[in-house]
């Protein structure tokens, strides 16, 4: 039977069965409705596209953890997802709008973020850059590969799924590993990134 007449309770058993295509097919028919709502709400492409990725990653670590029961209600809880995402975007954006130099404890024309950027401010900057970048260096190469089309060229995973043949889903897991191994690495080596 052709997986796109299948429907949501079908690809997710499928997917847990171990048919990794199943769940990226099972997201690429919500994708449109999921991605519209978002953008709706934050009227920001960019924003509405990270944050679309982040309910996707969060999807898929749920079903992989075993916390998603199927009620037949794939959708519904899918949107449930996105609207909470969306809400911890504008409750991020308040707190960080609601913060005053009086609060914080400084005067704004006294701070030196108010001018260009110290020698000392660009080094550190620098230091930090290549230390990421050498921990990048450190992972497989598939999620390296991952990491440098998401983070250094701007692509999103649709696009790294098309330009690595593999399926979104299977972008999505292999970013998820590179940042679990790039937070391994950081604790393990005791670095601060700023």
């Amino acid at each position: 039977m052709n997986n796109k007449m299948l429907s949501d309770q079908a690809l997710l058993e499928r997917y847990q069965q171990g048919n990794r295509e199943a769940i990226s097919q099972l997201l690429e028919r919500h994708h449109r409705r999921i991605r519209d709502y978002i953008r709706m709400m934050v009227k920001d492409n960019d924003v509405a596209d990270d944050l679309l990725q982040e309910v996707l990653i969060k999807v898929v670590k749920v079903i992989d953890e075993g916390r998603y029961t199927d009620k037949g209600r794939f959708l519904p809880w899918l949107m449930r997802i996105a609207r909470n995402r969306v809400l911890d975007y504008f409750r991020a954006q308040k707190q960080v709008r609601t913060i005053t130099e009086a609060s914080a404890g400084y005067d704004i024309l006294g701070t030196t973020n108010f001018a260009e950027q110290s020698v000392e401010d660009g080094i550190i900057s620098d230091q930090t850059a290549a230390e990421v970048r050498a921990l990048v260096e450190m992972l497989p190469e598939e999620q390296r590969e991952v990491v440098k089309m998401r983070y250094f060229e701007g692509k999103s995973f649709k696009e790294i799924a098309e330009h690595t043949d593999v399926s979104i889903n299977t972008a999505l897991g292999r970013m998820r590993y590179a940042l679990i191994n790039i937070r391994r690495m950081v604790k393990e080596k005791n670095l601060v990134l700023c």
